[in-house]
């Protein structure tokens, strides 16, 4: 695998979760590092984890060291400039993601990657992450707020596809995923994507779900739903046998529910990038995020906001590289 993907450690780590500080996973003679063998032995569920809370006062340190834009920066930039004059910024995300964008219901802010990511851009335009006004999306409305003017980007752990270039510009990428298969956490039927044969399996409309479960697992029934939450609930009601979306959704997904599910075996799938979602054609948009993404890495904040929102919360001990800007 690339440097740039989640190593099968991080992966796996993720997915155990962590006791006493230390990361809990099973040996295997891997190049890539290690991995766990199938069966409901090899894998543990997050309720042996003793730290999943995110480093709230880290988080809000390495927003507020953002400096803001020069004027002059801004006004070279007409997408950038229009956020400016208008005073706020129209932001279309998730607040569901335990790992990307999470509400903290007590102090009623955001935390998580694309959390850290759009609150530092915001800041870095207008000075002020708190100036933005905050559109609701699920997988299935992502392109239409863009093609109808709604958000200015979209931040939505939002994997890039030719299929969606064709409606949608992206800026990015700034990670890079696979697929994993959600169980209940006393499921002993499915430990691999082969297991999926025959079974009912939960995806995000919307997604690339259907085309990954159909490719991989071609015998599987599919079962459609828009959200994230309506899949698990579909899984924890008996309603499907199991789960299948990114794999840092599922990492989330354990860490928020301790004892409640585990990750069936190792990420599968194509490497997939996540980007940021711009209208169609706009390249000013796209330069601009891409300018500050860029500087983003050279500060070395990816890496403090990776350890903050993954690495910490989650026992993994090396940050991998980000993906090279624009490819």
């Amino acid at each position: 695998m690339s440097k740039n993907t989640f190593s099968r450690r991080q992966f796996i780590t993720l997915g155990l979760g962590v006791m006493g500080g230390t990361a809990l996973f099973g040996l295997a003679g891997c190049s890539d590092g290690p991995s766990v063998t199938s069966g409901a032995a090899a894998t543990t569920t997050a309720a042996d984890a003793s730290a999943t809370g995110i480093d709230k006062d880290a988080f809000n340190k390495l927003v507020a060291s953002i400096e803001p834009a020069a004027d002059d920066v801004i006004a070279a930039n007409p997408w950038a400039a229009a956020i400016k004059s208008a005073g706020t910024f129209r932001l279309g995300a998730t607040r569901t993601s335990a790992i990307f964008s999470q509400l903290d219901e007590q102090d009623n802010k955001v935390y998580g990657f694309d959390a850290g990511l759009y609150l530092g851009l915001i800041r870095y335009i207008l000075g002020d992450e708190t100036k933005y006004e905050y559109t609701q999306l699920t997988s299935d409305t992502r392109e239409s707020v863009l093609q109808n003017d709604t958000v200015d980007a979209v931040f939505a752990s939002y994997t890039i596809t030719d299929k969606r270039k064709e409606v949608v510009s992206f800026a990015g990428p700034y990670m890079s995923t696979q697929y994993a298969i959600l169980v209940l956490a006393d499921n002993t039927d499915i430990n691999s994507v082969d297991d999926l044969a025959g079974k009912k399996v939960a995806v995000q409309s919307g997604s690339t779900g259907p085309e990954v479960v159909g490719q991989y697992a071609p015998e599987a029934e599919i079962q459609e739903f828009s959200k994230d939450d309506e899949c698990r609930a579909a899984l924890e009601q008996g309603r499907v046998d199991a789960y299948v979306v990114d794999n840092t959704l599922q990492m989330g997904n354990v860490v928020k529910n301790p004892g409640k599910y585990r990750i069936a075996g190792d990420a599968f799938g194509p490497e997939e990038y996540l980007g940021i979602g711009v209208k169609l054609g706009n390249t000013d948009a796209v330069d601009f995020i891409n300018a500050f993404l860029k500087q983003f890495e050279d500060d070395g904040n990816w890496e403090k906001l990776y350890k903050i929102a993954v690495a910490d919360r989650c026992g993994i001990d090396t940050i991998p590289e980000p993906p090279a800007i624009g490819a």
